[in-house]
Protein backbone atom coordinates (compact mmCIF):
# COMPACT_ATOMS: atom_id res chain seq x y z
CA UNK A 1 0.00 0.00 0.00
CA UNK A 2 1.42 3.30 -0.80
CA UNK A 3 3.06 5.38 2.05
CA UNK A 4 2.34 8.75 2.19
CA UNK A 5 3.02 11.14 5.29
CA UNK A 6 1.77 13.15 8.46
CA UNK A 7 -1.75 12.44 10.26
CA UNK A 8 -3.32 12.09 6.90
CA UNK A 9 -0.93 9.69 5.86
CA UNK A 10 -1.92 7.43 9.06
CA UNK A 11 -5.28 7.91 8.72
CA UNK A 12 -5.54 6.64 5.17
CA UNK A 13 -3.53 3.78 5.45
CA UNK A 14 -5.57 2.51 9.11
CA UNK A 15 -8.92 3.50 6.51
CA UNK A 16 -7.27 1.57 3.58
CA UNK A 17 -6.61 -1.31 5.72
CA UNK A 18 -9.95 -1.61 7.45
CA UNK A 19 -11.33 -1.68 3.95
CA UNK A 20 -8.83 -4.23 2.99
CA UNK A 21 -9.75 -7.03 5.89
CA UNK A 22 -14.09 -5.92 4.85
CA UNK A 23 -13.29 -6.85 1.15
CA UNK A 24 -11.54 -10.21 2.49
CA UNK A 25 -14.36 -11.28 5.22
CA UNK A 26 -17.16 -11.08 2.85
CA UNK A 27 -16.00 -11.66 -0.22
CA UNK A 28 -17.72 -9.61 -2.37
CA UNK A 29 -18.73 -5.70 -1.17
CA UNK A 30 -20.09 -2.86 -3.02
CA UNK A 31 -18.74 1.01 -2.16
CA UNK A 32 -21.83 1.74 0.17
CA UNK A 33 -21.29 -1.48 2.13
CA UNK A 34 -17.41 -0.69 2.33
CA UNK A 35 -18.03 3.01 2.94
CA UNK A 36 -20.54 2.07 5.82
CA UNK A 37 -18.60 -0.85 7.73
CA UNK A 38 -15.62 1.11 7.36
CA UNK A 39 -17.52 4.46 8.41
CA UNK A 40 -15.76 6.68 6.05
CA UNK A 41 -17.57 8.87 3.21
CA UNK A 42 -18.13 7.18 -0.09
CA UNK A 43 -15.72 9.54 -1.54
CA UNK A 44 -13.19 8.15 0.95
CA UNK A 45 -13.77 3.99 -0.19
CA UNK A 46 -13.64 5.29 -3.72
CA UNK A 47 -11.12 6.35 -4.03
CA UNK A 48 -9.26 4.05 -1.35
CA UNK A 49 -10.90 1.01 -3.77
CA UNK A 50 -9.02 2.97 -6.86
CA UNK A 51 -5.54 2.61 -5.12
CA UNK A 52 -6.08 -0.85 -4.28
CA UNK A 53 -6.66 -1.86 -7.44
CA UNK A 54 -4.07 0.08 -8.83
CA UNK A 55 -1.72 -1.85 -6.75
CA UNK A 56 -3.36 -5.01 -6.86
CA UNK A 57 -4.92 -6.12 -3.84
CA UNK A 58 -8.61 -5.69 -5.01
CA UNK A 59 -10.16 -6.04 -8.57
CA UNK A 60 -13.55 -5.38 -10.04
CA UNK A 61 -16.37 -8.50 -10.15
CA UNK A 62 -19.30 -9.06 -12.35
CA UNK A 63 -22.15 -11.52 -10.67
CA UNK A 64 -24.33 -13.44 -12.80
CA UNK A 65 -27.17 -11.54 -13.83
CA UNK A 66 -25.77 -8.38 -13.48
CA UNK A 67 -26.47 -6.93 -17.13
CA UNK A 68 -30.05 -7.95 -17.26
CA UNK A 69 -30.77 -5.47 -14.17
CA UNK A 70 -29.23 -2.17 -15.53
CA UNK A 71 -26.87 -0.32 -13.66
CA UNK A 72 -26.12 -2.19 -10.69
CA UNK A 73 -23.88 -0.97 -8.04
CA UNK A 74 -20.25 -2.20 -8.89
CA UNK A 75 -18.92 -4.93 -6.61
CA UNK A 76 -15.57 -6.04 -5.47
CA UNK A 77 -13.14 -8.75 -3.95
CA UNK A 78 -9.62 -9.30 -2.00
CA UNK A 79 -7.57 -10.60 -4.58
CA UNK A 80 -6.25 -13.75 -2.42
CA UNK A 81 -2.94 -13.92 -5.61
CA UNK A 82 -1.99 -10.75 -4.59
CA UNK A 83 0.66 -12.39 -2.00
CA UNK A 84 1.62 -15.44 -0.81
CA UNK A 85 2.96 -17.53 2.02
CA UNK A 86 4.78 -21.25 2.45
CA UNK A 87 4.13 -23.34 5.03
CA UNK A 88 7.00 -26.03 6.26
CA UNK A 89 7.04 -29.45 8.14
CA UNK A 90 10.25 -30.41 9.35
CA UNK A 91 9.99 -34.33 10.13
CA UNK A 92 12.44 -37.35 10.96
CA UNK A 93 12.07 -38.86 7.67
CA UNK A 94 10.53 -36.08 5.34
CA UNK A 95 10.64 -32.55 4.55
CA UNK A 96 7.42 -31.04 3.14
CA UNK A 97 6.27 -27.80 1.66
CA UNK A 98 3.02 -26.07 0.47
CA UNK A 99 2.46 -22.42 -1.03
CA UNK A 100 -0.55 -20.55 -0.42
CA UNK A 101 -2.16 -17.76 -1.62
CA UNK A 102 -3.89 -15.24 1.34
CA UNK A 103 -7.30 -16.96 0.85
CA UNK A 104 -5.21 -20.22 2.40
CA UNK A 105 -6.07 -22.19 -1.15
CA UNK A 106 -2.96 -24.54 -1.46
CA UNK A 107 -1.10 -23.74 -5.28
CA UNK A 108 1.98 -25.72 -5.08
CA UNK A 109 3.52 -28.57 -3.14
CA UNK A 110 6.64 -30.40 -2.86
CA UNK A 111 8.74 -32.73 -0.77
CA UNK A 112 12.08 -34.02 0.19
CA UNK A 113 13.26 -37.10 1.98
CA UNK A 114 15.31 -36.67 4.79
CA UNK A 115 16.78 -39.16 7.75
CA UNK A 116 16.56 -38.11 11.57
CA UNK A 117 20.49 -38.59 11.89
CA UNK A 118 20.97 -35.45 8.98
CA UNK A 119 23.73 -33.06 10.71
CA UNK A 120 22.00 -29.68 11.18
CA UNK A 121 23.81 -27.45 8.40
CA UNK A 122 22.70 -30.66 5.78
CA UNK A 123 18.73 -30.29 6.89
CA UNK A 124 19.13 -26.45 7.12
CA UNK A 125 20.27 -26.39 3.74
CA UNK A 126 17.69 -28.37 2.44
CA UNK A 127 14.82 -27.20 4.09
CA UNK A 128 15.90 -23.65 1.92
CA UNK A 129 16.32 -25.51 -1.21
CA UNK A 130 12.42 -26.81 -0.43
CA UNK A 131 11.24 -23.42 -0.35
CA UNK A 132 13.10 -21.89 -4.00
CA UNK A 133 12.17 -25.43 -5.42
CA UNK A 134 7.83 -25.18 -3.90
CA UNK A 135 8.27 -21.59 -5.07
CA UNK A 136 9.38 -21.65 -8.34
CA UNK A 137 6.18 -24.70 -9.24
CA UNK A 138 4.09 -21.84 -7.94
CA UNK A 139 5.53 -19.41 -10.61
CA UNK A 140 7.09 -17.54 -7.72
CA UNK A 141 10.24 -15.81 -6.04
CA UNK A 142 11.36 -16.59 -2.66
CA UNK A 143 11.75 -12.60 -2.09
CA UNK A 144 7.77 -12.35 -2.89
CA UNK A 145 6.71 -14.53 -0.19
CA UNK A 146 4.80 -12.45 2.57
CA UNK A 147 5.92 -15.20 4.87
CA UNK A 148 7.39 -18.62 5.70
CA UNK A 149 6.40 -20.23 8.61
CA UNK A 150 8.10 -23.54 9.59
CA UNK A 151 7.12 -26.20 11.80
CA UNK A 152 9.69 -28.43 13.33
CA UNK A 153 9.72 -31.42 15.83
CA UNK A 154 11.62 -30.11 19.57
CA UNK A 155 11.13 -27.14 22.14
CA UNK A 156 10.78 -23.87 20.40
CA UNK A 157 11.48 -20.53 22.07
CA UNK A 158 9.49 -17.08 21.16
CA UNK A 159 12.80 -16.54 19.28
CA UNK A 160 12.30 -19.55 17.06
CA UNK A 161 15.32 -21.51 18.34
CA UNK A 162 15.71 -25.16 18.84
CA UNK A 163 16.16 -24.91 22.30
CA UNK A 164 15.86 -29.18 22.68
CA UNK A 165 15.49 -32.00 20.52
CA UNK A 166 14.89 -35.78 20.99
CA UNK A 167 13.28 -36.95 17.67
CA UNK A 168 16.66 -35.37 15.63
CA UNK A 169 19.66 -35.36 16.92
CA UNK A 170 22.35 -32.33 16.78
CA UNK A 171 19.14 -30.48 15.98
CA UNK A 172 18.96 -28.72 19.53
CA UNK A 173 20.35 -25.34 20.14
CA UNK A 174 19.92 -24.28 16.40
CA UNK A 175 18.44 -21.01 15.67
CA UNK A 176 16.76 -22.01 12.75
CA UNK A 177 14.11 -18.57 12.50
CA UNK A 178 17.89 -16.90 12.33
CA UNK A 179 19.28 -19.75 9.98
CA UNK A 180 16.67 -19.79 7.80
CA UNK A 181 16.12 -15.82 7.85
CA UNK A 182 19.97 -15.67 5.98
CA UNK A 183 19.19 -18.48 3.73
CA UNK A 184 16.17 -17.10 2.49
CA UNK A 185 15.01 -13.36 1.41
CA UNK A 186 11.49 -13.52 3.02
CA UNK A 187 9.91 -13.07 6.85
CA UNK A 188 10.74 -16.62 8.04
CA UNK A 189 8.84 -17.64 11.77
CA UNK A 190 9.68 -20.68 13.40
CA UNK A 191 7.02 -23.10 15.67
CA UNK A 192 6.68 -26.64 17.65
CA UNK A 193 5.33 -29.28 15.27
CA UNK A 194 2.43 -30.02 17.63
CA UNK A 195 1.11 -26.66 18.13
CA UNK A 196 0.75 -26.05 14.57
CA UNK A 197 -0.94 -28.97 14.26
CA UNK A 198 -3.70 -28.10 16.50
CA UNK A 199 -3.81 -24.51 14.71
CA UNK A 200 -4.42 -26.87 11.61
CA UNK A 201 -7.00 -28.61 13.16
CA UNK A 202 -8.58 -25.98 14.84
CA UNK A 203 -8.25 -24.18 11.01
CA UNK A 204 -9.31 -26.70 8.57
CA UNK A 205 -9.65 -30.12 10.35
CA UNK A 206 -11.63 -31.68 13.05
CA UNK A 207 -11.59 -28.41 15.56
CA UNK A 208 -13.32 -26.36 13.62
CA UNK A 209 -15.41 -23.89 15.78
CA UNK A 210 -14.29 -25.85 18.88
CA UNK A 211 -12.22 -23.33 21.47
CA UNK A 212 -10.32 -25.77 23.73
CA UNK A 213 -9.13 -29.11 22.28
CA UNK A 214 -6.53 -31.22 22.85
CA UNK A 215 -4.37 -33.29 19.90
CA UNK A 216 -2.91 -36.48 20.65
CA UNK A 217 0.14 -37.04 17.56
CA UNK A 218 0.34 -40.77 17.30
CA UNK A 219 2.55 -41.98 14.44
CA UNK A 220 6.07 -42.64 14.70
CA UNK A 221 5.79 -41.28 18.43
CA UNK A 222 3.39 -39.71 20.38
CA UNK A 223 3.05 -35.86 20.57
CA UNK A 224 0.49 -33.38 22.36
CA UNK A 225 -0.62 -30.00 21.01
CA UNK A 226 -3.20 -28.01 23.23
CA UNK A 227 -5.56 -25.39 21.85
CA UNK A 228 -7.04 -22.90 25.32
CA UNK A 229 -9.29 -19.91 24.33
CA UNK A 230 -8.59 -20.75 20.58
CA UNK A 231 -5.14 -20.46 20.60
CA UNK A 232 -2.07 -22.91 20.68
CA UNK A 233 -0.85 -23.16 24.53
CA UNK A 234 2.76 -22.75 24.53
CA UNK A 235 3.96 -22.84 28.55
CA UNK A 236 6.22 -21.00 30.50
CA UNK A 237 8.87 -22.64 28.71
CA UNK A 238 7.71 -22.77 25.61
CA UNK A 239 7.46 -26.90 25.93
CA UNK A 240 3.76 -27.05 26.39
CA UNK A 241 2.92 -30.93 25.13
CA UNK A 242 6.14 -32.05 25.17
CA UNK A 243 4.74 -35.65 26.70
CA UNK A 244 8.29 -36.89 28.64
CA UNK A 245 8.49 -39.24 30.70
CA UNK A 246 5.56 -40.02 33.33
CA UNK A 247 5.15 -42.76 36.33
CA UNK A 248 2.59 -44.99 36.26
CA UNK A 249 3.62 -46.00 32.38
CA UNK A 250 0.78 -43.63 30.81
CA UNK A 251 2.56 -43.46 27.23
CA UNK A 252 4.00 -46.65 26.39
CA UNK A 253 1.21 -47.74 24.67
CA UNK A 254 2.77 -48.84 21.51
CA UNK A 255 4.05 -52.32 23.09
CA UNK A 256 0.86 -53.78 22.37
CA UNK A 257 1.39 -53.26 18.26
CA UNK A 258 5.27 -54.13 18.69
CA UNK A 259 3.76 -57.24 20.36
CA UNK A 260 1.25 -58.00 18.16
CA UNK A 261 3.79 -57.53 15.44
CA UNK A 262 6.66 -59.66 16.76
CA UNK A 263 4.32 -62.72 17.08
CA UNK A 264 2.25 -62.44 14.12
CA UNK A 265 5.74 -62.50 12.21
CA UNK A 266 8.65 -63.40 14.31
CA UNK A 267 11.45 -62.67 11.60
CA UNK A 268 10.67 -59.06 11.48
CA UNK A 269 12.07 -56.35 13.50
CA UNK A 270 9.85 -53.34 13.36
CA UNK A 271 9.59 -49.57 14.61
CA UNK A 272 6.44 -48.59 16.55
CA UNK A 273 4.93 -47.05 13.52
CA UNK A 274 6.13 -49.98 11.21
CA UNK A 275 4.32 -52.56 13.95
CA UNK A 276 1.31 -49.71 14.07
CA UNK A 277 0.79 -50.07 10.25
CA UNK A 278 0.99 -53.81 10.06
CA UNK A 279 -1.59 -53.79 13.22
CA UNK A 280 -4.05 -51.48 11.12
CA UNK A 281 -3.58 -53.40 7.98
CA UNK A 282 -4.24 -56.97 9.46
CA UNK A 283 -7.28 -55.25 11.19
CA UNK A 284 -8.94 -54.47 8.21
CA UNK A 285 -8.36 -57.76 6.99
CA UNK A 286 -10.34 -59.45 9.90
CA UNK A 287 -7.21 -60.57 11.56
CA UNK A 288 -8.78 -60.86 15.99
CA UNK A 289 -5.66 -60.23 17.14
CA UNK A 290 -4.55 -57.35 15.56
CA UNK A 291 -7.84 -55.96 16.31
CA UNK A 292 -7.40 -57.05 20.14
CA UNK A 293 -4.04 -55.10 19.99
CA UNK A 294 -4.99 -51.96 18.44
CA UNK A 295 -7.75 -51.78 20.83
CA UNK A 296 -5.40 -52.15 23.63
CA UNK A 297 -3.28 -49.87 22.01
CA UNK A 298 -6.32 -47.45 21.59
CA UNK A 299 -7.88 -47.82 25.54
CA UNK A 300 -3.72 -47.33 26.96
CA UNK A 301 -3.70 -44.30 24.98
CA UNK A 302 -7.32 -43.05 26.56
CA UNK A 303 -6.19 -43.48 30.19
CA UNK A 304 -3.09 -41.81 29.75
CA UNK A 305 -4.88 -38.81 28.12
CA UNK A 306 -7.11 -38.90 31.39
CA UNK A 307 -4.33 -36.85 33.16
CA UNK A 308 -5.14 -34.39 30.26
CA UNK A 309 -8.71 -34.05 29.64
CA UNK A 310 -9.62 -34.10 33.69
CA UNK A 311 -8.05 -31.35 34.68
CA UNK A 312 -8.35 -29.00 31.42
CA UNK A 313 -11.68 -30.06 30.84
CA UNK A 314 -11.52 -30.08 26.67
CA UNK A 315 -14.45 -30.03 24.39
CA UNK A 316 -12.42 -32.07 21.81
CA UNK A 317 -9.63 -34.70 21.54
CA UNK A 318 -8.77 -34.95 18.18
CA UNK A 319 -6.29 -38.29 17.42
CA UNK A 320 -3.81 -37.39 14.74
CA UNK A 321 -0.92 -38.80 12.97
CA UNK A 322 -0.61 -42.20 10.45
CA UNK A 323 -2.66 -43.80 13.07
CA UNK A 324 -5.78 -41.75 12.84
CA UNK A 325 -6.30 -43.72 9.45
CA UNK A 326 -7.17 -46.72 11.95
CA UNK A 327 -10.76 -44.25 12.14
CA UNK A 328 -12.94 -45.58 15.00
CA UNK A 329 -11.03 -48.60 15.53
CA UNK A 330 -8.34 -45.97 17.72
CA UNK A 331 -11.23 -43.50 18.50
CA UNK A 332 -14.00 -45.71 20.06
CA UNK A 333 -12.00 -47.32 22.97
CA UNK A 334 -11.00 -43.55 23.79
CA UNK A 335 -14.43 -41.98 24.04
CA UNK A 336 -15.42 -45.46 26.17
CA UNK A 337 -12.45 -44.63 28.73
CA UNK A 338 -13.77 -41.00 28.84
CA UNK A 339 -16.89 -42.06 29.35
CA UNK A 340 -16.15 -44.35 32.56
CA UNK A 341 -13.73 -41.93 33.68
CA UNK A 342 -14.88 -38.42 32.97
CA UNK A 343 -17.18 -36.22 34.81
CA UNK A 344 -17.90 -33.99 31.21
CA UNK A 345 -16.04 -36.28 28.46
CA UNK A 346 -15.24 -35.00 25.60
CA UNK A 347 -15.69 -35.58 21.87
CA UNK A 348 -12.94 -37.48 20.17
CA UNK A 349 -12.54 -37.38 16.33
CA UNK A 350 -9.83 -38.67 14.45
CA UNK A 351 -7.88 -36.22 12.14
CA UNK A 352 -8.71 -35.92 8.45
CA UNK A 353 -5.61 -34.25 7.69
CA UNK A 354 -3.14 -37.01 8.03
CA UNK A 355 0.11 -35.93 7.65
CA UNK A 356 -0.31 -32.49 5.81
CA UNK A 357 -1.17 -31.37 9.66
CA UNK A 358 2.24 -29.73 10.19
CA UNK A 359 2.74 -27.98 7.11
CA UNK A 360 -0.58 -26.41 6.84
CA UNK A 361 -0.64 -25.09 10.47
CA UNK A 362 2.54 -23.60 9.21
CA UNK A 363 0.74 -22.33 6.49
CA UNK A 364 -1.56 -20.92 8.42
CA UNK A 365 1.20 -19.47 11.20
CA UNK A 366 2.40 -17.66 7.70
CA UNK A 367 -0.92 -16.24 6.88
CA UNK A 368 -1.61 -15.00 10.72
CA UNK A 369 1.49 -13.06 10.14
CA UNK A 370 0.72 -11.68 6.44
CA UNK A 371 -2.35 -10.69 7.97
CA UNK A 372 -1.33 -8.73 11.16
CA UNK A 373 1.14 -6.96 8.35
CA UNK A 374 -1.53 -6.37 6.00
CA UNK A 375 -4.55 -5.22 7.93
CA UNK A 376 -3.16 -3.29 10.84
Amino acid sequence: MRQQSGDASLLRRLNTAAILEILRESGVATLSQLAREARVSRPTAEAIVADLIAEGWTEECEEPGDRQRGRPAKRFRFRASAGHVIGVGVGGSALRAMVADLGGDVVATHRLPGYAAMPAVDRLDAIAELVSTVTAQAGLTVSELAAVGVGTTGVVDGDGRVVKSVVLPGWGDVDLQGELSDRLPAPVLVENDMRLAVLAEHWRGEARGHQDVVYLFAGDRLGLGLLIGGRPHRGAHAASGEIGWQPGDHWHAFRHLTNYAMAAEPGELRTHRQAADLAVARTQEGDESAVKALRAFATHLGEGLLTLVTPLDPELVVIGGNLARAGDLLVEPIREVFAERCLYPPKVAASSLAGECVTLGAVRWALDHAERILFT
